[in-house]
């Protein structure tokens, strides 16, 4: 006989859930031994969104299962979490040292933007879902999709749903879930490979410059993984005024 429980999603993560459901209390019916990671999950919310959750006010793990009358309400991953006068089993993973990411194939404008403003980021445009889910668990990258199902992987540890679509916004939203505005240390990656730009002198380039390149610019970088030349030509002006754009954003709470 199924057991009839009561979920409710807070601060933000009920934007996770379809229309009718949201902003309420979710009645339902679960099997015996469903677990609050199986319910979460079964309603579209990724177990990467959560930090914690409590069943009939106790602060539970992934692996408590649900019992008859239960009452449950979940609560997201952010920096801090207002002091509470109950213990809580914090969900998600504590906050990895270095910010990496690898993303998924849809995000590709993102990686190149993250890339600009300094940021290590793994894409490619023939990644797999079991790729990024290996590369995430391997590196420790926390691992950037419009893909909720690739999140629910139980392997997959450290993951965020990118809401956005716009890539400007997603730069901010991104940047603001992981506090990174004052990591932005832009120009110092390639945009194509996310290799380390190195300064190289003009000399020995001269042979792969344009004719009005070669006498209008001095200062060169190339990447050593690719081979690609970068300088300060007609695009750094626009690239420039991305970087202040996003850093402007980091300032507007």
């Amino acid at each position: 006989m199924p057991y009839r429980v009561e979920v409710r999603f807070f601060d933000g993560l009920d934007e996770l859930l379809p229309p009718g459901r949201r902003g309420r209390p979710i009645r339902t019916e679960v099997a015996a031994g469903t677990t609050v990671k199986d319910l979460a999950e079964s309603l579209s919310v990724p177990h990467t969104e959560i930090a914690v959750i409590l069943v009939n006010g106790e602060s539970v793990d992934f692996g408590h299962q649900l019992h008859d009358g239960d009452r449950m309400s979940v609560y997201p991953v952010v920096e801090s979490l207002a002091p509470s006068p109950l213990p809580l089993v914090r969900l998600d993973p504590p906050r990895l040292p270095d910010p990496r990411f690898v993303l998924d194939v849809h995000l590709g404008r993102l990686a190149r933007t993250l890339r600009l403003l300094g940021f290590d980021c793994i894409w490619r445009n023939d990644i797999t879902d079991d790729e990024l889910a290996a590369i995430s668990v391997a590196e420790q990258r926390t691992l950037l999709t419009r893909d909720r199902g690739i999140l629910k992987r139980a392997k997959v540890v450290y993951g965020y749903l990118v809401r956005e679509t716009d890539c400007r916004r997603q730069t901010t939203e991104v940047l603001r879930r992981f506090d990174l505005f004052r990591a932005i240390s832009p120009f110092g990656r390639c945009l194509e490979c996310n290799g380390m730009l190195e300064p190289v002198a003009k000399e020995g380039l001269a042979h792969r410059l344009p004719p009005r390149t070669q006498r209008d610019f001095n200062d060169f970088c190339r990447c050593p993984q690719c081979d690609r030349i970068y300088w300060k030509g007609s695009h750094y002006d626009r690239l420039a005024a991305l970087v202040e754009d996003v850093r402007r954003a980091g300032t507007v709470a």
